[in-house]
């Protein structure tokens, strides 16, 4: 079933991002405020990283930032992400494989021609196999 279905049917298509000079708070306050767990880090046009919800809000808990720090100097710089075209068992996957310790990536970015389409989350994969 999962090899039938493709990224841009499940996808988000409204992106939420956020510039590397951002300060982290502010970041957090954007995932917040927005309900989503992790904002891709666009330069330009360019995608240059990544923050999560989880990793800001467990170190300002811990207040491990330094008033003033930037999302450049927190975020993860190698973003995993899928084509529109993929189907959900590559992207499946990914998410996987890429996790760290035993985790999973909750999040890939949509990449199609070196350009942010969307954003697909482990709850669009859960929600197209529901229906």
């Amino acid at each position: 079933m999962l090899e039938k279905i493709k990224v841009k049917d499940v996808m988000s298509k409204k992106v939420v991002s956020v510039s590397p000079s951002e300060f982290v708070v502010f970041a957090f306050e954007k995932l917040m405020k927005h309900k989503i767990s992790s904002l891709p880090v666009i330069n330009g046009e360019e995608l240059v990283g990544i923050v999560t919800a989880t990793d800001l809000g467990h170190n300002l808990i811990l207040d491990k930032y330094e008033i003033g720090t930037i999302v450049e100097k927190v975020m993860v710089h190698d973003v995993v992400c899928v084509s529109p075209e993929d189907d959900l068992m590559t992207t499946v996957r990914k998410m996987n494989d890429f996790g760290s310790e035993g985790d999973i990536i909750n999040q890939l970015v949509v990449m199609d021609n070196d350009k942010i389409v969307g954003i697909i989350s482990d709850g669009d994969i859960i929600r197209a196999i529901k229906t």
